[in-house]
């Protein structure tokens, strides 16, 4: 069974967007600071600032959620001598001070505000349950960001650990149960965003060959995520930061995107932001990645009477925006 947010216990009500609306382009769900994340840079006040200054409409607020482990957590975090204990004090002043943002800047932005979960083994299914209810988050980014308790998308040395831990040195079993645990995730959690879809192949060899062209039964896994993902009417993010990572697609790269698409799945745009300078980060190359994939309608989520709703933008790649982004 799925977990029932409280204030997200209907499904999302669809509405058309309109040219007349006060949301347009562009937008993103997906970000983080250095003041709550040890792997980010610069004050959480700076990148809403930067958000308004690049002309964003919607902007999400999405720390990482606590791990509550001690050995779940990353070596900067040891080394700055964190516990589980101060990172619950740390998403706790995260949450706290996005408020205070979203009330400063309500004139110029919409701010939602929500956390990108992890699930690490199956009890995250009760922590995710606790961290909306202690916080009341307007959403969630599902993400995957270790296989069987090791981190996959922090070092290459140790996502070569899992690739031989977890799977004898085998590229396809990885992917496996990357996929795997993933499904384990979106059938507890039921995100509202899943982030960066395909992050497994970050560190892999030949990490820009098309799925469809390695395995069949890593295809089958991903169609299956994907059908439970349409299904419940989430978003799969286009995030741009895999460009920064050296990728030569977003996540997801394109033929999952086209299988997305196929089924019926729904798109939004994330920059996947860790500080003020990264904000709108290669949304030029975004830009070229939608119109090389015929994508012209992308959703998004925002508040209406206090309840999260998506929306639908028809013809983004015509919205005056983007004439505006910087070349990356």
């Amino acid at each position: 069974m799925s977990l029932a947010f409280d204030n997200l216990q209907t499904p999302f009500s669809l509405s058309l967007f309109a040219p007349q609306s006060v949301y347009f382009m562009p937008y993103s769900y997906h970000s983080h600071s250095g003041q709550f994340c040890h792997h980010g840079y610069g004050q959480l006040e700076h990148v809403v600032q930067q958000a308004i200054e690049k002309n964003f409409k919607v902007y999400g607020l999405t720390e990482h959620m606590p791990r509550f482990e001690q050995k779940e957590l990353y070596p900067e975090e040891l080394d700055a001598q964190c516990t589980p204990d101060t990172l619950t004090t740390t998403f706790d002043a995260f949450v706290k001070e996005a408020n205070r943002l979203r009330t400063k800047y309500n004139d110029a932005i919409e701010l939602l505000i929500g956390s990108e979960i992890e699930f690490i083994h199956p009890d995250y299914k009760a922590h995710v349950h606790e961290l909306n209810k202690r916080w009341q988050l307007d959403y969630v980014v599902g993400s995957l960001h270790h296989v069987g308790g090791i981190p996959i998308d922090y070092s290459p040395e140790l996502y070569q650990q899992a690739l031989s831990a977890l799977a004898q040195g085998d590229l396809t079993t990885l992917f496996e149960r990357y996929y795997d645990e993933q499904w384990e995730m979106l059938q507890s959690v039921r995100p509202q965003v899943v982030g960066h879809f395909d992050l497994i192949r970050i560190f892999a060899p030949q990490q820009d060959a098309a799925v469809s062209q390695q395995s069949p039964t890593v295809w089958a896994k991903m169609e299956r995520n994907i059908d439970l993902i349409v299904s419940y009417n989430g978003l799969f993010e286009v995030n741009s930061r895999a460009w920064k990572k050296g990728l030569k697609d977003a996540y997801p790269q394109r033929d999952i995107i086209q299988m997305i698409l196929a089924k019926g799945g729904k798109l939004t745009l994330s920059d996947d932001c860790h500080g003020p300078q990264d904000v709108g980060m290669h949304y030029d190359k975004l830009l070229a990645y939608l119109q090389e994939l015929g994508i012209n309608t992308i959703h998004f989520l925002a508040k209406e009477q206090g309840q999260l709703v998506m929306k639908q933008h028809d013809n983004i790649l015509d919205d005056p925006f983007w004439s505006g982004i910087n070349k990356s």
